[in-house]
C-alpha cells in the first residue's frame, strides 16, 4: 500500500510539472511560430497523460485477489506501462508528420531572448524531473515510473535541440525547425519502443533476478536438514507479487512429521523475509554406501555432455530396482531426449541390475 501511495505521489509531481511546461511551451511556441517548441509542448502533454495512466494503474493493481483473479491485479502495472508507450508512439508519429510538413512548407520562427530563457528553464526542469522520477521508479520497482522518468530525460534532450534551433535562427536567420522536429520525433519513437519492451518481457516471462534467487537458495540452505536446493521457479504476477516453487533434498530416513515441520518453517521464513509465497517439494536422498559409485557416475554427466548443466534428485528405489534423477539441459540443446536415451543405455550396461528413470528438466533460474 505504501508503495502505491509513493507511486501516485511521484506521478502527481510529474503531472503538475508537465502541465506547467505545456502551458509555457505552447504560449511561446505560438508567439514565436516555432513548430519545434509546440511539438515539445505536445510531448509534455503526452507525459501528463502518461502520469495519469500510471496513477490509474497503481490504483487498480492494489485490488484484492478474488475467485476470478486469485493472483491479484499486480500485472495491471505492466499494461499501464504499455499504454504509456503507445501514447508516446502516437505523439512521435504526429510530431514526425507535422515536422515533415514544416520542411515542405517552411516558415521562419521569430525567436527572442524571452523564448530562449523559457527553453533553458524547461531543459533544467525536465532533466531534474526525469532524474527524480526514474530514481523513484527504480526504488519502488515501478516500470511505469521508470518509463516516465526515462521519457522525461529524453525530453530534456529534445528541449535542448529546440534551443539549438532557436540559436541558429537568431544568429544566421536559418530555419531548421522541421529538421529538428524530425529528430525529436525519432527520439520520441525510440524512447517509446524501449519503454514498451520491459513490460512485454515481464508479461511473457523473463528469467528471475540472479541476486534474488541466490538469496532465496542461501536462505533455504541455512537449514541443516537441507542437503540441496533445486528447481527454483519464480512466477511474477506483478512487481511485488511473486509465487515460487522449489525442491529440497533431505535424507530419506526423515519422518513425515519432520519434513512437515521443516517445509512449514521454510515457507514462513521465505514469506517473512522476501514476501514470496513458496511451495516446497521433496527429493529423498540415499546415495551412501553401495550407491555412491553410481551417483558419482551420474554427477560426471555434465562434463561429458556440454549441454547438461546439472544433475540432481538422485534416488535409488531399492524395492523396485529403479534409479531416478533429473538432468537440467541448456536451452541450446535441440534434442535432449536423444542424449537421455544415450545416457540410459550407457548406465544400463554399466549397472544392469537397475532400471533408470531420467527426467528432463529446464534451466529456469541461476
Amino acid at each position: 500500500m505504501e508503495r502505491n501511495k509513493s507511486i501516485i505521489k511521484v506521478s502527481i509531481i510529474g503531472i503538475i510539472t508537465n502541465i506547467f511546461l505545456v502551458i509555457f511551451k505552447m504560449i511561446i511556441g505560438f508567439l514565436v511560430n516555432s513548430i519545434a517548441i509546440i511539438l515539445d509542448g505536445v510531448n509534455n502533454l503526452s507525459d501528463t497523460i502518461s502520469s495519469l495512466i500510471t496513477i490509474i494503474g497503481a490504483k487498480l493493481s492494489t485490488k484484492k485477489p478474488n475467485k476470478k483473479h486469485p493472483y491479484g491485479y499486480g500485472r495491471i502495472e505492466y499494461f499501464a506501462s504499455i499504454i504509456v508507450a503507445l501514447i508516446i508512439i502516437v505523439a512521435g508519429i504526429t510530431s514526425f508528420k507535422e515536422s515533415f510538413l514544416k520542411i515542405i512548407h517552411p516558415e521562419q520562427a521569430n525567436y527572442n531572448m524571452i523564448s530562449i530563457i523559457i527553453i533553458v528553464v524547461a531543459i533544467i526542469i525536465k532533466f531534474i524531473l526525469g532524474k527524480y522520477v526514474k530514481k523513484q521508479g527504480v526504488k519502488l520497482n515501478s516500470s511505469s515510473l521508470i518509463a516516465s522518468g526515462t521519457d522525461a530525460l529524453n525530453d530534456s534532450i529534445i528541449s535542448a535541440s529546440t534551443l539549438v534551433a532557436a540559436i541558429i535562427s537568431i544568429i544566421w536567420n536559418i530555419s531548421i525547425e522541421g529538421y529538428i522536429g524530425i529528430i525529436i520525433s525519432i527520439l520520441i519513437l525510440k524512447a517509446a519502443f524501449e519503454i514498451i519492451k520491459t513490460p512485454i518481457d515481464e508479461m511473457i516471462g523473463v528469467r528471475a533476478d540472479k541476486e534474488l534467487t541466490t538469496k532465496l537458495r542461501k536462505k533455504i540452505y541455512s537449514y541443516e536438514e537441507v542437503l540441496g536446493v533445486y528447481d527454483l521457479i519464480l512466477h511474477n504476477y506483478g512487481p511485488n507479487n511473486i509465487i515460487a516453487t522449489a525442491h529440497i533434498e533431505v535424507n530419506d530416513n526423515m519422518t513425515a512429521k519432520e519434513i512437515h515441520r521443516l517445509t512449514r518453517q521454510i515457507t514462513i521464513d521465505i514469506y517473512q523475509t522476501f514476501g514470496i509465497i513458496i511451495t516446497i517439494g521433496i527429493y529423498a536422498s540415499n546415495d551412501a554406501g553401495e550407491f555412491k559409485d553410481i551417483k558419482a557416475t551420474v554427477s560426471k554427466l555434465p562434463k561429458k555432455y556440454k549441454s547438461i548443466i546439472q544433475t540432481h534428485g538422485f534416488y535409488v528405489d531399492i524395492d523396485n530396482k529403479t534409479i531416478s534423477f533429473d538432468t537440467i539441459f541448456s536451452f541450446d540443446e535441440l534434442d535432449p531426449l536423444k542424449i537421455v536415451n544415450e545416457i540410459t543405455t550407457e548406465l544400463k550396461s554399466k549397472y544392469p541390475n537397475y532400471n533408470f528413470n531420467i527426467i528432463i528438466d529446464q534451466d529456469f533460474t541461476d
